[in-house]
């Protein structure tokens, strides 16, 4: 069987149309009805049915796409590889996905570090949320991906190597003319008649969970599409957000931060690929961590008030 067959089938999985896996791979549509029709031959099941919007995979379609896909990446890293070993392997991209928050500050300074270290370096970043980039990892996209245990936290994959980075303890964004602004730690109580704002349901859960946790409850009246919006809310005084506590430094100057007590906190991770590492990623695990303690520390020394700063690991009571 040809791998471009098995490509023209999982695009046109991916994309649920013939026409439009057509237009991607720069076939005719006919062509790719003949690909289709052929790896059915072949494989003796059929593959493929029509719906009222277009293709979607039998169950036999379905599972072959699964394990296909993982063929597909494993004959793309074939490939990378024997050009890294004639080239040299620095000439391999590094792909690093983080958070939207870790990729705003705690990533792009590990990533100047590995630069000042290794020299030119290609790299890319994509931010999305924790179960997105752990996919991504799997499938072969990301190289590297910092993500979080926030709810709905993170699977116990053995195709991944994970390392714990440290904890995040989250904070409340409010305007900078906020009645708290600048006041030190609060407790819950005193936001429970505020309206919140969310962009996803992981930081919306701990809000809820730690709200809970005191005997209130958050309303969150306000969904943002990303942590922009939701910053840009806050800015002009239609709520406050809870934001995890890295991003405090790379705040908009119209924002400000005050500490809750007893907060909730995350685990922030990095996960990479058990097979083929990228030769950068030791390195850049490295430099990771660094620059988290490093933001960390900062965020203490800028908020004296906040009390001590907790060590610990991914096993703790709070969510």
């Amino acid at each position: 069987m040809e791998l471009t067959v098995w490509r023209t089938f999982v695009t046109v999985c991916r994309l649920g149309s013939l026409s439009a896996a057509a237009a991607e791979l720069h076939h005719t549509q006919s062509a790719v009805s003949r690909q289709i029709a052929g790896l059915e031959r072949q494989l003796g099941v059929p593959l493929m049915e029509r719906h009222a919007r277009g293709v979607r995979p039998t169950p036999a379609g379905e599972v072959f796409r699964r394990h296909a896909l993982t063929t597909l990446n494993e004959a793309d890293r074939a490939v990378r590889a024997a050009r890294d070993a004639h080239d040299g392997a620095f000439n391999r991209p590094l792909a690093v996905g983080a958070t939207p928050s870790l990729a705003t500050g705690i990533v792009p300074e590990a990533i100047r570090a590995l630069l000042r270290e290794t020299g030119s370096v290609r790299w890319s970043l994509l931010p999305a949320l924790s179960p997105d980039l752990h996919h991504r990892v799997v499938d072969g996209d990301l190289d590297i991906a910092v993500v979080t245990d926030a709810p709905p936290g993170l699977p116990q994959d053995p195709r991944v190597e994970r390392r714990f980075l440290g904890l995040d303890d989250m904070v409340v964004a409010l305007p900078v003319d906020h009645a708290r602004a600048g006041r030190g730690p609060v407790h819950i109580h005193a936001l429970a008649d505020e309206t919140w704002a969310e962009d996803n349901d992981g930081s919306a859960a701990l809000l809820r969970q730690h709200a809970a946790r005191a005997g209130v409850s958050a309303r969150i009246d306000l969904v943002a599409a990303d942590l922009p919006g939701k910053l840009a809310l806050v800015a002009t005084g239609h709520a406050i957000a809870l934001i995890p506590g890295v991003l405090t430094r790379a705040l908009r100057t119209d924002v400000t931060t005050v500490d809750l007590v007893d907060p909730p906190a995350r685990g922030l991770y990095t996960i990479t690929p058990r097979r083929d590492p990228h030769p950068c990623a030791a390195s850049l695990l490295d430099h990771l961590a660094t620059a988290f303690t490093s933001i960390r520390g900062a965020a203490a020394r800028a908020a004296p008030l906040s009390g001590p700063l907790r060590a610990g690991g991914p096993d703790r009571s709070r969510a």
